[in-house]
């Protein structure tokens, strides 16, 4: 009886040493990571999300980026459920087509803003433009309105008083150039500049065209823009924890460091 009690007694001790138990060994450091995917743009957007991948691994969350290159399946796959996030767009946008899709998209938290530029291969300033010129705009609400604005900033048109970001060509009251307007996709526009005399074109298109906006954009919505992108999710989202990790990684002053040294004023950030 003594030895069965022995090898008994043994082979507990085997058990307890495979399975931890009496040991400073931590189980929990061993549970899979939450899994958190996130659609974005290429540029700037997927580049800024990279880095905060490193840190939200330690908080326990791996980080997949799924880049899209356009700005109507983002939010239709987060809609799907697809994404639990995106990062492509700003409010006016977002709420345009939650509106027309009759989805439920809330805003998370600001990260930056892109401002507009107008490019040209054709003229160094804008006052260069000859009458009748081809001017390639986006062809979606929000963005249509505020290229609109931005050329009107610049003294080239004006626009009904109080339209506001919801312009479209039809609110143009004075166009003294008689400037044509081309209607396109966003991501199209950078394409369209060899077609055009001048193109208003989102900066994360723009970069992803080797134009530097800073350098290369005749004239540049300031740091005032009220177009910040943001992290959108679907409504009721936005109070999961690892939802407000992203957010507040996103408004790190890691990030803020990154942004300010790798684009150089043609993305500021908004926190």
């Amino acid at each position: 009886m003594k030895k069965i009690a022995l090898i008994l007694t043994s082979l507990l001790i085997a058990v307890f040493a495979l399975t931890g138990c009496g040991s400073d060994a931590k189980p929990e450091a061993n549970q899979a990571k939450t899994v958190l995917k996130v659609g974005a743009t290429a540029v700037p957007h997927a580049e800024i999300l990279q880095v905060v991948k490193p840190i939200l691994e330690k908080e326990g969350i791996d980080l997949q980026i799924v880049e899209f290159s356009d700005y109507v399946q983002p939010n239709l796959a987060l809609n799907d459920k697809e994404l639990d996030a995106n990062y492509f767009q700003h409010t006016p946008y977002m709420e345009n087509f939650a509106a027309e899709h009759n989805l439920k998209l809330t805003n998370a938290g600001g990260i930056h803003i892109e401002p507009m530029g107008v490019y040209s291969k054709k003229v160094k300033k804008l006052d260069e433009l000859k009458d009748g010129a081809a001017i390639a705009i986006p062809n979606d609400p929000t963005n249509g309105g505020r290229s609109l604005l931005l050329l009107e900033k610049a003294g080239l048109l004006k626009l009904k008083d109080g339209i506001g970001v919801k312009a479209t060509v039809q609110d143009i009251v004075s166009n003294p150039k008689n400037l044509q307007f081309k209607e396109v996709e966003a991501a199209q526009v950078p394409r369209a500049l060899d077609d055009v005399d001048a193109a208003v074109i989102n900066t994360n298109y723009a970069m992803e065209a080797s134009l530097v906006p800073s350098k290369d954009a005749l004239i540049m919505e300031d740091n005032t823009s009220p177009y910040v992108n943001i992290i959108t999710v679907r409504t009721g989202d936005e109070n999961r924890p690892e939802i407000q990790k992203l957010v507040q990684a996103l408004q790190s002053p890691e990030v803020k460091k990154f942004i300010e040294e790798k684009y150089k004023g043609a993305v500021v950030p908004a926190f």
